[in-house]
């Protein structure tokens, strides 16, 4: 389906697909709104992302990315700042000695694989709508119980308002820099976003890992036998130019002080300056 659509846009020009395309993304949110707004466990999620609303306005956050270039930034100087770890950031905290103020994880399959995981964790988790069919009990409402965010594939946008749906942009950082603006977060920092895999094939298919993972801070992160899924960094960079542009036009800012990462997209910034 997807080579499809690809060959019907080489095929005809943006005034001609863009119109289906819209149609087809409007179903598709159709179909998802009444579970994704009315279900108790969404509107229990959206009841608590009301009370996080500019929580944290005029602070800065930092969104540690899990690329290799975080064995070279010295972690330690975040343990009293506010920070958003993804996905198995948590294989980290052991070495660090503290845990990220918030966790985040959209991709289904390393919810799926890690559930367990993220459960045990006693901090704020944001994980995708789509996980509910992971959690085999219904959460118990409290300030550790997973936060379900209404995240999509398709339907390009930054969403100053988590409580509705939010674009994937291809990679939870994406999600964590729509969060952190909702949040208040006037001045946002990135590291560990080497924006750059070893790994190589056609992007979003999902592969098996065969040994020690090169793409992640651990070799263990995405280990001998997990599944994931390779990346789309075009899609990515389109999402972070989207983010760049709101924080701009809200008089806020992010900035990248990933050692030696390969994302152009925000002004860089010395990482020990910072502190």
């Amino acid at each position: 389906m997807a080579d499809l659509r690809k060959a019907i846009k080489g095929l005809f020009p943006p005034a001609v697909w863009e119109p289906i395309s819209e149609a087809r993304y409007t179903i598709q949110y159709a179909a998802q709104w009444p579970a994704a707004t009315l279900h108790p466990w969404r509107r229990e999620s959206i009841r608590r992302l009301a009370e996080w609303k500019d929580r944290y306005k005029g602070e800065r956050c930092f969104i540690i990315g899990n690329g290799p270039s975080l064995t070279n930034t010295d972690v330690s100087k975040l343990a009293g700042e506010y920070t958003f770890g993804m996905n198995r950031i948590y294989l980290a905290f052991p070495e660090w000695g503290f845990k990220t103020t918030f966790l985040v994880s959209v991709n289904d399959l390393v919810i799926e694989q890690c559930v367990d995981d993220f459960i045990a964790l006693d901090i704020p988790k944001f994980f995708s709508w789509r996980s509910r069919r992971f959690f085999t009990q219904p959460p118990i409402p409290n300030h550790q119980s997973p936060i379900f965010l209404h995240t999509t594939y398709t339907g390009p946008k930054f969403a100053a308002d988590a409580r509705g749906r939010l674009w994937e942009g291809a990679t939870v950082t994406y999600v964590c820099l729509q969060l952190a603006f909702y949040l208040g977060f006037e001045k946002v920092i990135l590291i560990g976003v080497d924006h750059s895999f070893s790994s190589q094939g056609k992007p979003n298919t999902t592969v098996v890992s065969s040994g020690d993972d090169p793409n992640h801070f651990d070799p263990g992160y995405f280990g001998k036998g997990f599944r994931w899924q390779l990346p789309d960094l075009d899609t990515s960079e389109r999402a972070y130019r989207m983010a760049r542009e709101v924080f701009k036009s809200a008089r806020r800012q992010v900035l990248d002080a990933t050692i030696g990462g390969k994302l152009t997209v925000f002004p860089k910034i010395d990482y020990d300056t910072l502190f």
